[in-house]
């Protein structure tokens, strides 16, 4: 399905981005596991990718930084030609309620969560309109359609995504490249398997379809906006979610 293509996904070591950057292999990408702090992690994904007979490259970046994001995209262009989809997965979260939040917690949280989207696609853009194609993912959130208590530094920077996506979106259409955005709900990963089993039942309570979602729910959803059988849809916001953003 993706033969041929190179895919960049960021902060792909764990969680939703390594379920993304596998998934992408095995349908034939070339894939980019970016990584900040996780090198153990990311080089784990590699190994699995090529084991599985695929072809995977880790490669460390902050995202939130501009410069740093700069010679990271100008790196992969040198080795790879171009990016045909990029996956913006990269994400923190500096959870309180806002009247306990500092500063430093909010500005963590857009720095990546947004900022380091902004980075990428900024970058990356004249390599895409050059190209006259590319797919472009978000990887945003049930808290920035919804909102959530305690997450205002996390929702408002996953709200801000969606906004960025469907500009770009405008900016990109008529160049043949699709920017959409996925909003996962509460998905079964390393953070919610911490949570107490009472905490997943009033969790489980608020989904309409009664259970969380998987990483894999979240990776076929990119990997259906990867591929060219999305290529008429672009600006939109996918919610994943169990129903939970009806």
């Amino acid at each position: 399905m993706l033969t041929g293509k190179t895919a960049l996904v960021t902060g792909a070591g764990r969680g939703i981005g390594r379920e993304i950057a596998l998934t992408l292999a095995a349908n034939g990408a070339a894939v980019i596991v970016n990584y900040n702090g996780s090198k153990a992690s990311a080089d784990e994904v590699v190994r699995e990718i090529i084991k599985n007979g695929g072809q995977a490259e880790a490669m460390q970046c902050n995202v939130a930084d501009f410069a740093a994001s700069g010679e990271f995209v100008k790196a992969v262009l040198e080795k790879y030609k171009k990016v045909d989809i990029l996956v913006n997965n990269a994400g923190v979260t500096r959870d309180n309620l806002i009247m306990r939040m500092s500063e430093e917690d909010y500005d963590a949280v857009l720095d990546t969560n947004l900022k380091g989207a902004f980075n990428m696609i900024r970058h990356l853009s004249r390599s895409f309109i050059k190209q006259r194609s590319g797919k472009i993912i978000n990887i945003a959130s049930v808290s920035g359609v919804l909102g959530n208590a305690g997450q205002a530094n996390y929702s408002a920077s996953k709200a801000g995504l969606i906004g960025l996506t469907k500009s770009v979106a405008r900016e990109f259409a008529s160049r043949g490249i699709n920017v959409n955005a996925v909003a996962p709900g509460f998905i079964d990963t390393d953070m919610t398997r911490n949570m107490t089993e009472d905490a997943k039942k009033e969790l489980s309570a608020m989904i309409p379809m009664g259970r969380m979602g998987s990483t894999k729910d979240i990776a076929d959803m990119a990997l259906f906006l990867a591929s060219d059988r999305s290529n008429y849809i672009t600006g939109q916001v996918l919610c994943v979610d169990g129903g939970m953003a009806i």
